[in-house]
């Protein structure tokens, strides 16, 4: 039974050892962005019951043969959250993980530090692939359709992130111009202008010209217009109409024979409202006007970026922009049993089961956790609780290695006894 304690001592200082390494560990990632942290748990070998047989007290007396490194769990508490310059840069608030694929696996990280690389894939600064959904809405380096918002795809679907280096966006001819304003009353012209863009791409310029008829209705207002559309220089001359547009005695639009234009091969059509909703010919308020009109010119592409709901934002020379992917988040029914691979990359296993998709009340697939762009997580380890489990451990550590020191002295003065 003297050489108990030696066991005892010995398992202790290996446990300690281990807590030790955990804890260090921890602290050498302070500053590794998605860090995740461990905490070192213990549990007791064997005991021998040394109580009377007959003994039927509450409490139990009993010698233990000391301690063993049981497991060691995974921190699940956030990082902090530090701001960047880097719109690829992205931080998970809440649940989550994002998904990264190597040669052969998919693993999972809470380290958002993306970029994209010479092919265009989005990656890890390890140059693992992240992995999202795909917007079917670009081919042949053409965008086929402008997109505001992804819905992610079914989890088996999510593929590597690759965008083309070079993406045009399409020329969307004019469809409608709407006016607004007040053309006012007074026995003076006005006019009203707006750019349209043609089938080319080309933008030309579109011009209402308002004079008052010479012959006025017994009640309201009537006034001749001349629609034109022009080249910008002024120079190309598409069409003009003249038309004419009713009035009541309070302003509001009664009647206008203002037809579609041709612009350069499109047609364009002029919206002046209904009643008192687009353009009015009244003497109480100051003449005013505005005009919305539809299309777009044709743009390359400037860049991606990605947004705060993870999607990743192509953006043109001229001004538009559109959703092209979506970066996938993945859950687990159990974080703690994410297979560790390194500090901040992990593998599923049969504790953690299987990764889900969070869904809303339609069923789509949602993120389940807000994404922040130009954002980092650091590491979660907190450094002073760390720090003072580091002096615990060493002083336990010292504790076992006195313990060794002391069974070690009582055999010897047993062993001088027997002499």
């Amino acid at each position: 039974m003297m050489t108990q304690a030696f066991y005892t001592g010995i398992s202790g200082l290996i446990t300690s050892q281990n807590a030790i390494d955990v804890t260090a560990d921890n602290l050498a990632n302070i500053n590794t962005v998605g860090f995740r942290g461990y905490n070192a748990e213990f549990a007791s070998l064997f005991e021998e019951n040394i109580n009377s047989v007959g003994n039927t007290g509450s409490l139990s007396d009993s010698i233990g043969v000391g301690s063993r490194l049981q497991t060691t769990s995974m921190m699940l508490d956030s990082g902090s959250y530090a701001s960047t310059d880097i719109s690829t840069d992205l931080a998970i608030f809440g649940d989550g993980w994002f998904g990264i694929q190597n040669v052969n696996d998919t693993l999972y990280t809470r380290a958002g530090d993306f970029t994209f690389d010479e092919n265009n894939d989005l990656v890890t600064n390890e140059g693992y692939y992240v992995l999202g959904t795909l917007g079917s809405n670009i081919q042949n380096e053409v965008l086929t359709s402008k997109i505001d918002s992804l819905v992610l795809g079914d989890i088996t679907s999510q593929e590597i992130l690759n965008f083309p280096k070079s993406l045009s966006y399409p020329a969307e001819p004019t469809a409608t111009v709407k006016f607004y304003g007040n053309i006012g009353t007074e026995d003076t012209s006005i006019s009203y202008g707006s750019g349209v863009v043609d089938s080319n791409g080309d933008k030309n310029n579109l011009k209402l010209l308002f004079t008052k008829s010479a012959t006025q209705p017994a009640s309201g207002t009537q006034w001749d217009v001349i629609a034109t559309v022009k080249t910008l220089d002024g120079l190309t001359t598409y069409d003009t109409q003249n038309a004419t547009v009713l009035y009541n005695d309070i302003g509001a639009l009664l009647s206008t024979t203002l037809g579609s234009l041709n612009n350069n091969g499109s047609s364009v059509s002029i919206d002046l409202g209904t009643g008192y909703s687009g353009l009015v010919s009244s003497s109480t308020t100051a003449r005013s006007g505005s005009t919305v009109a539809d299309g777009a010119m044709g743009g390359e592409l400037m860049g991606y970026e990605i947004n705060q709901n993870a999607e990743v934002i192509a953006t043109f020379s001229n001004g538009e922009q559109s959703s092209v992917g979506k970066i996938a988040l993945y859950h687990f029914q159990n974080d703690q049993g994410l297979e560790r691979i390194n500090g901040t990359n992990f593998k599923e296993s049969s504790n953690s089961g299987e990764p889900i998709f969070f869904t809303n009340e339609a069923g789509e697939n949602i993120l389940g956790a807000e994404v922040k762009s130009f954002k980092l997580e650091s590491s979660n380890v907190a450094i002073e609780e760390s720090l003072t489990q580091l002096i615990i451990m060493q002083r336990t550590y010292g504790a076992n290695s006195k313990s060794i020191t002391t069974a070690d002295e009582m055999i010897q003065k047993a062993l001088g006894m027997s002499s």
